[in-house]
């Protein structure tokens, strides 16, 4: 707010006085009105804070939602973070998480819309040890794995392959992982990699699902009546997250990588460093065929037209219950470069 200039020459002692006090009551009515206006925004994360969040933390630490009037509040996640019933219940207005598993829960009737790329391609993979003999995904059949029961992939799998295999609930350690070297389980190898080596174990080899035609997003999902309602605010929420994975990943982490670690104690500056040199050499944020950063949170609608289609294939949902009109949207994001 501008101020406007007077003569001090022309104003005696008591009249400083007086301008002073009505300023500083201006100051404050204005911050008041300021801080009342701001809109408040909770976004539940489905992890701990790590580099998988690294747009939202550098945005924050940054100040770039504060300064488009935003009041963001990042809720850690976890094994039972349940991004998706949080955000469609309206306990948080955003969210992070996986596309299909989401396109799942707004059939199921929560209202969720799908608004940015974390990922282009989610780094769910299985990982397997150098010399193990599974070299493809048929080679499956027949064997243990480790994996969140829940994950769409693993029925894509049987059905793509007319395949079977065993399913051990998933227990968030690799510790059964290093010990056994036929060993099988899911993981984001952004990160188990890292501790599979701290624990004394090779770097392990990876099944990528996309390689199987299984291509999802790790992706922001927004409550649908809270982004039709508050336009306005999502748009500055996008804007500043896609410029906070920008800088996080081309410019300086610290902002970012300090602020995990408040949030994160079990965060080591060695962890943080692999995970995002693995996000930045794998062009997870930007897209494996990516030569810059205009694909930051961007989404693809024939993408959503074939993973709605596995979903039918599976018999998950019927034909035509999930439209990508209605599950997705664009309008948020700001204009490509």
């Amino acid at each position: 707010m501008k101020s406007t200039a007077f003569s001090r020459l022309a104003l005696t002692a008591t009249a400083l006085l007086g301008l002073a006090a009505c300023g500083k009551k201006s100051a404050e009515s204005a911050a008041g009105s300021s801080k009342a206006s701001s809109t408040k925004i909770t976004v539940q994360l489905d992890w701990f804070p790590e580099p998988e969040h690294g747009g939202l933390f550098q945005a924050q630490a940054k100040g770039w939602f504060r300064e488009a009037g935003l009041e963001v509040t990042l809720v850690p996640g976890g094994p039972n973070a349940l991004v998706n019933q949080r955000v469609g219940t309206g306990q948080a207005q955003i969210g992070q998480g996986e596309s299909v598993t989401t396109l799942l829960d707004t059939h199921k009737g929560l209202p969720l819309l799908q608004v940015a790329a974390v990922f282009q391609n989610d780094p769910s993979v299985f990982l397997l040890h150098a010399e193990n003999p599974v070299r493809d995904f048929k080679d499956l059949n027949g064997r243990k794995i480790m994996a969140r029961p829940g994950w769409v992939f693993l029925d894509y799998l049987r059905q793509k392959y007319a395949i079977d295999f065993t399913i051990i609930p998933f227990n968030f350690s690799v510790s059964n992982f290093i010990a056994d070297k036929d060993f099988i389980q899911q993981g984001f190898y952004i990160a188990e990699p890292y501790f599979i080596t701290q624990g004394g174990a090779p770097a392990p080899r990876y099944l990528y699902a996309w390689d199987a035609g299984y291509d999802s997003y790790g992706v922001l999902i927004a409550n649908s009546e809270w982004a039709k309602n508050n336009p306005a605010a999502l748009r500055a929420f996008l804007a500043a997250y896609v410029r906070g994975w920008d800088d996080y990943l081309h410019g300086d982490p610290a902002p970012a990588h300090a602020a995990m670690k408040a949030a994160n104690d079990k965060n080591t500056d060695g962890f943080l460093e692999f995970s995002r040199r693995m996000i930045i050499e794998e062009k997870l944020v930007v897209g494996r065929d990516a030569a810059d950063s205009a694909r930051i949170g961007r989404l693809d609608p024939a993408r959503y037209a074939r993973q709605i289609q596995i979903i039918e294939d599976l018999k998950l949902a019927p034909a035509g219950a999930l439209k990508v009109e209605a599950v997705m949207s664009t309008d948020y994001l700001p204009s490509a470069k």
